[in-house]
């Protein structure tokens, strides 16, 4: 397998492990990130805040990181907001668009399968800012239609958030659709992106978001290094205060060494992208699944659209098993199921409901998601294990 400009470095990951498919839960780090941020950490530690030499190379880094960033969304570097996590960048997105409205009682608009990063914010902004969410429904496919948005808007709708993709089942929203009916009755838009940046083409003005979240360790960089779109005239209200840094958004002296992490990672992704690299992992997911079905004739039910997804998930549900005593038994893949465990007792995936699956189906499911290092031989290994242990149960 190749990568952009050359051979892919080796696997991050322990020799000799499971096969890893639960890349929409997190990335390795890919090794020429981590060799890219390293110098941060020890030689150029300098705060890029300072005017003398020690916080010269920091600043430049810092501004090139987050135009490769802003690269990788169509954006330009100075509406590029660095944050710790997605989550953070969520809250600055919900909570300072209704903050900075002034409205005696903000609406906000978001959907049912959206990530908990939203929907507790959601539930935040209602018990802490007197806030009025509407949560809208999706179908079967997980997908929002467009004309529900256009009648739950209002004249005091302040904001409205719509993931791009989902991270159980890849279902990608029509956000380009959703902006455009959110902008005419003057509400902002945010996405998050989160599942979505480097696996498939995106671009923020092509889309007509207002803000727009990126996440670090969903694209190969380390845990702790994420970024807000923050559209350049769009008012928000700081969700932390202090020094002025990040536009005055999000103070705090910046982690330099995950600010090149994150922008390393925007530039492997990029490159990634043009060279094909979504339909590559689409052949393998869609081998997978292929493989499954031979495997477990009529047993095998996909979860999600069949082609409006993301290239690397595979959602699936087996007949006649539960998903997590088929993780348990194949030892030799690491994945996960959309359920929770609540002192023993297993409950369906939230996403799953909302679209509908009936509850003995969705606790069958499984989240199977590829990613860089996911080859062919990993596809054979898996399948033949999750047979294997359906078949056994």
């Amino acid at each position: 397998m190749r990568g952009p400009g050359g051979d892919l470095p080796p696997h991050p990951g322990p020799a000799g492990g499971p096969v890893y498919l639960d890349y929409n839960a997190t990335t390795p780090v890919d090794p020429r990130v981590a060799e890219a941020m390293a110098p941060y950490l020890t030689d150029f530690f300098g705060n890029p805040s300072s005017g003398h030499p020690y916080g010269e190379t920091p600043r430049r880094a810092l501004a090139a990181a987050r135009t490769r960033v802003a690269g990788l969304i169509g954006a330009h570097a100075d509406e590029v907001v660095l944050t710790a996590s997605g989550s953070e960048a969520d809250l600055l997105a919900l909570r300072g668009a209704v903050l900075a409205s002034g409205r005696p009682r903000p609406h906000v608009i978001t959907q049912a399968t959206e990530h908990p990063a939203v929907l507790e914010t959601c539930r935040a902004l209602e018990r802490l800012h007197g806030a009025r969410v509407t949560v809208l429904p999706v179908d079967r496919d997980g997908l929002v239609d467009p004309s529900g948005l256009a009648a739950a808007l209002a004249q005091d709708t302040v904001v409205v958030s719509v993931m791009a993709a989902n991270n159980e089942t890849g279902t990608l929203q029509p956000v380009a659709e959703l902006a455009s009916l959110a902008h005419e009755h003057g509400a902002l838009f945010h996405c998050d992106a989160a599942q979505a940046v480097g696996k498939i083409p995106l671009d923020v003005k092509a889309l007509g978001v207002d803000l727009l979240t990126v996440v670090g360790h969903k694209v190969y960089a380390p845990k702790g290094a994420a970024a807000l779109y923050v559209r350049d005239g769009v008012e928000l209200e700081p969700v932390v205060y202090g020094g002025g840094q990040e536009r005055g958004l999000r103070a705090g002296t910046e982690n330099v060494a995950l600010a090149v992490a994150l922008g390393t990672a925007a530039r492997i992704a990029e490159a990634d992208l043009a060279d094909g690299a979504p339909a590559r992992t689409a052949a393998l997911r869609d081998d997978l699944h292929r493989r499954l079905t031979d495997g477990l004739p009529g047993r095998v039910h996909l979860n999600g659209p069949e082609n409006n997804r993301l290239p690397n998930t595979l959602n699936i549900s087996i007949d006649g098993v539960l998903g997590h005593d088929v993780l348990a038994v194949a030892r030799r893949i690491a994945a996960s199921t959309g359920s929770a465990c609540h002192s023993g007792t297993h409950t369906p995936s939230p996403v799953l409901a909302a679209m509908g699956v009936d509850p003995a189906r969705a606790l069958g499911a499984l989240r199977l998601s590829l990613g860089r290092w996911t080859t062919s031989a990993d596809i054979e290994t898996a399948a033949t294990a999750l047979i294997q242990a359906a078949a056994s149960r």
